[in-house]
């Protein structure tokens, strides 16, 4: 399963485009952001995750969005953007299509495709990210989302683009297992609105499956929680420690197996990461629910076959 990337927040408006450019790709993907139109440039942001889902409201002057080839290469494939114009308009270009964004309307994009967006006015723009299985419809179906509108096709999509609008912005807000039921009650939404404007069925979805889903994406944006555990991931969905266990030996692992997992793979990546060179592999490791350098060490050999400074400093040399 693909981890969802963290939604990042600029506090305030700022008219530096490098830092605006840096938090666009921190909150999504690898993108290439062009100020257009007179005047200065000026936007914000503002994220949250949920349940693998990123929900980041962006506030800008004019601009040109282009998702590359290049940025592709960078990472960040695999993911559906749901767009919902709250001010301003667009227009979506992806697949040899063209969507044009109006206040209201839900837009589908995906990021494993080369895609533009073009917003000529001050706008405001309230968007949705999450891995592509998480649409419950075939791959055929889903691949196919591309600069795809609802507009106002269908009532069920005009009541969906109302609660998300009135529900993101209040994320901040909410517990961490409110904004799961949230943000897993959004992609269902989503799910129902497209079987309705497009007549297409979901296929029939394993509950027990549905759930491990929903509890490794809440694990997953908790991973640097030191107090993540059992009880706190069943409390949070409602089942008890028992049967939380019961999912994960199913799969032939634990939770705490699979959580020791995600923790190194995610230490192993900020140790190749040349940006984290200058930290510590001890704060590395702590900032990942290691706090015991010494423990951390060994797990990290038994998983990997080296050493965590090994593994940098061959890294580095090549």
């Amino acid at each position: 399963m693909q981890s969802s990337r963290t939604a990042a927040s600029l506090p305030t408006r700022t008219h530096d485009i490098d830092a605006y450019q840096r938090t666009v790709d921190e909150s999504f993907v690898p993108l290439r952001i062009t100020p257009t139109g007179p005047g200065p440039f000026a936007g914000a942001l503002r994220g949250v995750n949920a349940d693998e889902v990123a929900f980041t409201e962006v506030r800008a002057r004019p601009q040109l969005v282009e998702r590359t080839a290049g940025g592709i290469a960078r990472g960040g494939a695999g993911y559906i953007k749901v767009s919902l114009l709250l001010a301003g308009s667009g227009v979506l270009i992806q697949n040899g299509r063209e969507a044009v964004m109006r206040p209201g309307d839900i837009c589908f994009y995906d990021t494993s495709q080369e895609y533009s967006l073009l917003f000529d006015t001050p706008f405001s723009n309230l968007i949705m990210m999450f891995p592509k299985q998480r649409l419950e419809f075939p791959a055929g179906f889903t691949d196919s989302l591309t600069a795809v509108s609802l507009g106002d096709q269908h009532p069920l999509a005009d009541a969906v683009a109302t609660f998300i609008t009135n529900a993101a912005p209040h994320l901040h807000e909410l517990t961490a297992p409110a904004r799961t039921k949230l943000a897993h009650t959004s992609i269902e939404l989503l799910n129902s609105a497209l079987a309705a404007v497009f007549d297409v069925d979901a296929p029939t979805v394993d509950p027990h499956q549905a759930l491990l889903r929903e509890i490794t994406g809440f694990i997953l944006a908790r991973l640097r929680s030191p107090s993540l555990s059992p009880d706190e991931i069943a409390a949070a969905h409602f089942i008890s420690t028992r049967h939380l266990h019961t999912l994960f030996q199913k799969t032939g692992t634990s939770v705490s197996a699979w959580i020791k997992e995600r923790r190194l793979e995610k230490c192993r990546a900020d140790l190749l990461d040349p940006a984290h060179a200058g930290t510590g592999i001890a704060a590395i490791a702590a900032s990942w629910g290691f706090p015991d350098a010494a423990h951390f060490s060994r797990n990290f050999r038994a998983a990997y076959g080296v050493s965590p400074r090994q593994l940098r400093t061959e890294a580095a040399a090549g």
